[in-house]
Order: C-alpha cells, then structure tokens, then sequence
C-alpha cells in the first residue's frame, strides 16, 4: 500500500477516523440504552430483598387492567424522625410497584407525593386534610392508610416494615369493582348515621366509612323482614329498646345460614332482647354497670380507659402502639360461664378493665357506687372484667384437617365511644376499623413476607472520633497524592 502523498489527505484521514470513532461511541451507547430500556435485568442483593417485590404480589400486579394512583403526603424532610424513615420506606417500595407495572398497559400504578400545605387546593379534592396520609385510589374507590399499619412493633421499637402486605391488600381492595356494604340497624333508639350530635351521632364515622371504600346504609329488620344479599356485615349500634324475636331469628339465620357478620354496641342499663342470639354464640352481656376507682382505669369525666387487649387481629394495632380506648357508660361482656363446650366456636376475651374495676348490679340505686362481694361482679383488686369479645364459628370440612370460617360476631359492653365526640380519640378510631376490617375479610392473607427494620450503631471513643477524623482529613489524601507521586516519577524516569 503507498504512502499517503499530502498533509492535507493525511488530515482528512484523521478526520473521518475521528468521526467513525463518534458514531461508532454514539451507536454503541445508543444499542445499551436499547437494551436496557427493552431488555433489562435487575439483579437484588440486598439480604433481605429490599427492592424486590414478592412473586405473589407480582402475580396480581401482571393481572391488573385498571390504573391505580397512589398519593402520598409524607415528606423527606419531615421534623419527626419516624415520618421521614416511613418517607424512605414507603418511597423506595413505590418505585417497585411503579417499575413492575410500567409495561403492563391500562393496569399501571403510579405515584404522587403531595405536600398537603403548599399543594392545599389538591389536597382538598382529594379529601385529604391532614398530612402523613396515604390514598389508595382507582376510579371513585379509595382507602386510607395510616402510618400504625405499615409496622410491627413491639416494645414502641418498629421490627419490621409491613408495607408490601397493606399496599398490596389495599390495591386489590379499591380495583374491586364491588364495594362491601354495611348495614346499621335502625328502629330500636340506635344510634344514627346522618346525626351530627356529639354524644349520639355518627356523620364522623359515617364519612370515615367512606374514605376507606365502604358502603354504608341503614336497615329496619321490623320493617324488610330480611337481611338483604348483599350485607358484609350488620352494626347494632347503641339500641335503647329490644329486638323482638322474630328480628333476633332472621339475625341468628343470617350469622349460621350465611356465614354472616354481626357487630353489637350493647350499652348498660338498656334491655336489648338478644339474650337468646348471644346464648347461642357463647356471649353474656351481664346487665351491670362497670365502675373503677382506681388510679389508671378512669378519668375525670367518669370514662374507663382500657388498656388491657388479647392478642388478635382487631387488638394488633393497639397493642404494637400501645394506645389505650376510652369507654363511656360499660357492662361486662364475656363467655358464657354457663353454656356447654362447643369446639366449633371460638371465643376470644378481647378487651379488659384494670383490676380494680367491679360490675356494679344495684346501678339503679343511685347510691354512691361501692363494690359489694356475692352481689357485684368481680373481685377487686383481683380481677380484670371483661367489655369486648369476639365469637368466630368454624366447622370441620370432612375428613379434613382444615377448618372452614363461619359467622363472626363482635359484641362490645359501650357504644358512645363510637360517636362523634369520642371518635376523635385515637384508640376508638383505629378499633372499630381494625373490628370492620377483621369482620369482613378486608385484609386479604397474603404470603408476603414482612421486612425486618434493621437498625445500625456505631459506637466510638472520643479518641477513636478523633482518629476517625484525621485520619479522613489526612490519610486519604496524603494516600492520593502519594499515589500521584509515584505515577509522576515513573514516567519521568
């Protein structure tokens, strides 16, 4: 091959080898981007796989066919160090559903992150009136998450992050065309849904049903002689008159026949006519009137304030933030001494007094109240009463080792703190929603794994600070420069 003859053909040589190395850098760099955006992998190392979403929770992503939003109003910069790590973790898990979802067409889930002060008019459309909320929304249906359900924990310490299970339950909740509906029974004195009152209304519960995707409305069992089809769950909330039989079977038919869910404020001193219902679900509702006089167990208004839970799904969240309820006016409600053994039904203590409390039976006096052995309930200082239990009834499939769910009946020994002026308590609040969800199946039981929250300490000596110090101020940059040195030598020489 001849020389080239010219500079200037030497020139033109150079210039079109420079060119083809640019477009061969711009093709080559334009293919990985090619392959990453269409045939990506991802790889998890983490050791608890943080930043992977579990392959259940996947497998009802790729079935999704409507767009779920999700809007967020925590903040990263927040002054409250448990806001901003729920930020960091609700966020990092976001961005795993918006990622496993953004090929999958009409069934994608996205994010908003809401600051509700500055974006106060969003906020408001939303109905979102307070910060630290997360909405759940697809199409007019919606839920509320609150911060308490997204941890585990135990002792006021958060051992393990819950979020891949609620936000998971939650999307398949709102996607679901059919809204579970529940039904308050009316024509008995109960306490009613449009009453703004605060000892006897309920329009706060009302509109807090609301947000979490619940239908609510009212039913007169004297006037429909029938449960309608489609009740998720029936509330008797706060009756001053009796039921007549002939509503207390078709409520007995509703909870065997139906598998049917029933949730009962009995307050004291009013006769409500379920004896015979509650006889057969292995519940008392004692007609005494609880009073405690001790230290811990009732305020200066006259309510009890209980903070005594069994372990169960309507209690968990009480328990891992060890919030307490408030009661106003109580009886005792426990498991039937007096009823035969039944290992179909499943009961459960849920909620106590304090020690010190008694089951006052003369109520009616109008005396001062004082405990009266062989008369009263209870033995104080010995014994705890009893205000709350659950009665689940489950049958033996066959031969089976599995047991089949049945009715599910919550009977409660107070209503009054469901009501508007009591709501605002934040133990009431989060019990009467964690009873409706554990009442109609609403949290589905999903194997996801929960992730525990692992927590780092270092901890040095004022001398070793010291030597952490300078030695970043000094070792590294003198190894650096050291390093440059000998590099400058070498070529040198």
């Amino acid at each position: 091959m001849k020389p080239l003859s010219s500079f200037r053909a030497v020139r033109w040589v150079r210039t079109l080898n420079l060119l083809a190395q640019a477009v061969l850098i711009v093709t080559l760099f334009g293919g990985l981007n090619y392959l990453a955006v269409h045939y990506a992998w991802r790889f998890d190392l983490t050791q608890h796989h943080r930043h992977s979403l579990s392959p259940e929770t996947l497998s009802y992503l790729k079935n999704l066919t409507q767009p779920v939003r999700i809007v967020v109003t925590l903040t990263a910069d927040s002054d409250n160090d448990q806001v901003a790590q729920a930020y960091r973790d609700v966020s990092g898990l976001l961005r795993e559903y918006g990622y496993a979802t953004e090929n999958n067409g009409k069934g994608r889930i996205t994010t908003d992150y809401i600051d509700v002060f500055q974006r106060r008019r969003d906020a408001e459309a939303l109905g979102i009136t307070q910060p630290n909320t997360i909405l759940v929304l697809c199409g007019d249906r919606q839920r509320i998450l609150d911060l308490s359900s997204l941890y585990h924990v135990e002792n006021q310490a958060k051992k393990s992050f819950l979020g891949e299970h609620v936000f998971t339950a939650a999307i398949l909740d709102v996607v679901n065309p059919a809204k579970k509906k529940i039904y308050f029974l009316s024509g008995h004195g109960e306490m009613q849904l449009d009453d703004v009152s605060p000892a006897r209304g309920l329009s706060a519960l009302y509109a807090e049903l609301g947000a979490r995707n619940f239908a609510v409305d009212t039913l007169d069992l004297s006037q429909t002689h029938a449960v309608p089809a489609d009740a998720a769950v029936l509330v008797i909330a706060g009756a001053q008159g009796r039921y007549q039989p002939e509503e207390q079977e078709l409520l007995r038919q509703y909870l065997s026949t139906r598998a049917g869910r029933v949730l009962a404020l009995i307050p004291p001193m009013y006769p409500h006519g379920l004896d015979d219902l509650f006889y057969d679900w292995g519940v008392l509702a004692d007609d005494v009137l609880i009073y405690d006089n001790g230290p811990d167990g009732q305020n200066g208004t006259g309510d009890l304030i209980l903070r005594n839970y069994a372990s169960h799904p309507v209690t968990q969240q009480l328990i891992d933030n060890n919030v307490p309820v408030r009661f106003g006016p109580t009886r005792s409600v426990r498991p039937d001494p007096g009823r035969a053994p039944d290992t179909n039904l499943v009961l459960t203590e849920l909620i106590a007094t304090a020690k010190t409390a008694w089951g006052e039976r003369n109520y009616r006096l109008r005396s001062i109240p004082e405990f009266n052995k062989g008369v009263d309930l209870g033995s104080p200082p010995d014994q705890r009463l009893t205000v709350a239990t659950t009665s689940e009834r489950v049958t033996t499939n066959g031969n089976l080792l599995f047991k089949v769910p049945g009715g599910r009946m919550v009977v409660f020994g107070s209503a009054d703190w469901i009501a508007n002026g009591s709501l605002a308590t934040i133990g009431n609040l989060s019990l009467f929603l964690s009873t409706i969800n554990w009442a109609t199946d609403r949290d589905i039981d999903l194997k996801v794994p929960a992730r525990p929250v692992d927590k780092f300490q270092l901890s040095l000596s004022q001398n070793q600070l010291s030597r952490l110090r300078y030695s970043l101020l000094f070792f590294v940059p003198g190894a650096a420069a050291l390093l440059g040195f000998i590099v400058y030598w070498t070529r040198r020489s």
